[in-house]
């Protein structure tokens, strides 16, 4: 057994002094000098925790620089250090055995714990989480800024956000933030390019995707897709399945004026639609999680992040969710929890042997999946559209890659082929006309994977039999499609494991 050093014996009070603002507080790594980790004081009282891979397949090529992937788990409020590392991408999955599709075979993976409150990142006062994306966008600034500082390699490798789910939020405000910092002197970076996989960029359009979509799947007939859209029938659902606070529906429908604006066309979307349009952010969220409740009744519970399976839900676990928790961002966290064959509990896992590796975790700071004060704290962001940022960033010239699982509901491709369209891209009319290619796996039978479609700095990739979490479900063309986005100079195959990968100290 490894003896511990004098320094790892005094990490905990080391704890009790942090640094200066922006200033690494912390920071260990494995002897190999493979893994480096720490925090970073993003805020006074407020520490963000970072995870960076270097991969053992580097190489130094004249055809281009080796690039780093900044992974930005969705949520909001799951752990990307944790879901995003041990359970999609990372080179170890929670058996702590080798990842044969791990993105470490094509760029070095740096996660983390986003926004504080997440994970092992935590704030020393509640009050301190953000409540905005762009609150999100600065304290990631802050930790790159601090980061690039420490890590001279990252000032000369090309740096890629890579988003899923409501993570997508956090990388465009993040592109602009760093973008900013970068012309003005104050971060030694290279943006390459933002990926955006299945991402909640525009909550609008996904949720006016959701009936349609199970329409055409057989999961609703039209009887139940008119029920669904119809307030009235909708009510009497959630009342008879839901502890519904009353004064809530008073509050939605009637206080705000809604209920005559609706009467000719009742539909809980075209609520939602008109509560984002007012800005009312925070009552668009409360309907959105009422239009989830009845789409899962009258789909016989229809799962959120792949509509080929059922959800497991019934009317209880409806009740005891309320009306706190959207269904679908309450399962976030656990889904692939639920779907892997880890032994054991992966938030044990995660304060047990991983705790016990990093070694400069706080004691009274616990990994959870999903941190229900970040989610709370976002709310009254979490149903704005971030479409003109993407927009900016295009204009901008950055490399804006969209991808999308055919199978994802919550943020369906549906709904995303419907936001980009709202572009104003002065290249959107030519990307709209080209003809797509198709996507094979470089091992196994040449069947269909995906498609693809690029113009100028627009790219999207759509992955055939893939839910909502991509790389889990299609990993081989996943790997191949990072080596794209990434221009990675290595180009290994998906059977390839990564040479000597293990678990270390």
């Amino acid at each position: 057994m490894k003896k511990s050093s004098p320094l790892s014996l005094l990490l905990p009070l080391f704890l009790l002094h942090w640094l200066s603002q922006g200033k690494l507080a912390l920071g260990l790594g494995t002897t190999d000098g493979s893994e480096e980790w720490g925090y970073v004081e993003v805020r006074p009282k407020a520490h963000m925790f970072w995870w960076l891979y270097h991969s053992p397949q580097r190489v130094h090529s004249p055809s281009g620089p080796w690039p780093t992937v900044l992974w930005l788990q969705g949520g909001p409020g799951a752990s990307g250090v944790g879901i995003g590392n041990f359970q999609e991408i990372g080179p170890l999955d929670s058996n702590l055995k080798p990842r044969n599709s791990t993105w470490l075979q094509k760029a070095d993976l740096l996660f983390v714990d986003n926004p504080v409150g997440t994970g092992f990142s935590f704030v020393e006062d509640e009050s301190l989480v953000v409540k905005t994306d762009e609150e999100a966008a600065n304290d990631l600034t802050a930790l790159l800024k601090a980061l690039s500082n420490k890590v001279q390699k990252l000032q000369t490798s090309p740096l890629f956000l890579v988003a899923e789910s409501y993570g997508g939020k956090y990388a465009v405000t993040l592109g602009l933030s760093l973008l900013k910092a970068i012309q003005n002197g104050e971060l030694k970076l290279r943006l390459g390019g933002i990926a955006l996989g299945d991402t909640w960029i525009s909550p609008e359009d996904f949720v006016f995707s959701w009936g349609p979509l199970l329409k055409d799947v057989s999961r609703l007939d039209d009887n139940g897709l008119k029920k669904s859209n119809r307030l009235i029938s909708s009510f009497d659902l959630i009342i008879n399945t839901i502890n519904i606070d009353y004064r809530l529906m008073d509050s939605l429908f009637f206080k705000s004026g809604l209920s005559n604006k609706l009467r000719s066309n009742n539909s809980l979307a075209e609520a939602i639609k008109q509560h984002i349009q007012n800005g009312q952010y925070k009552n668009a969220t409360n309907l959105w999680i009422l239009l989830e409740s009845v789409i899962s009744s009258y789909s016989n519970f229809v799962d959120f992040y792949n509509f080929m399976l059922d959800s497991g839900g019934d009317s209880s676990s409806m009740t005891s969710m309320g009306l706190s928790d959207g269904i679908s961002m309450k399962k976030y966290s656990s889904y692939l929890s639920s779907k892997d064959s880890s032994d054991g509990d992966f938030n044990s896992f995660m304060n047990g042997v991983i705790k016990k590796k990093l070694r400069i975790i706080p004691k009274n700071v616990s990994w959870g999946g999903q941190s229900d004060i970040v989610f709370t704290g976002l709310a009254g962001d979490f149903m704005k559209p971030r479409i003109n940022e993407v927009d900016e960033l295009l204009s901008k010239g950055v490399n804006v890659t969209v991808y999308n699982g055919q199978l994802d509901l919550i943020c369906a491709t549906k709904g995303t082929e419907a936001w980009l369209q709202k572009l104003k891209w002065d290249g959107l009319k030519k990307f709209t006309n080209l003809d797509r290619t198709p996507l094979f796996c470089n091992s196994g039978p040449k069947d269909t994977r995906g498609f693809r479609k690029s113009y100028k700095n627009l790219h999207f990739y759509w992955i055939l039999g893939a839910g909502h979490f991509v790389p889990v479900d299609q990993p081989c063309v996943s790997l191949q499609m990072i080596g794209e986005i990434t221009q990675s100079p290595i180009r290994t195959s998906y059977s390839r494991k990564l040479k000597g990968y293990k678990y270390k100290l």
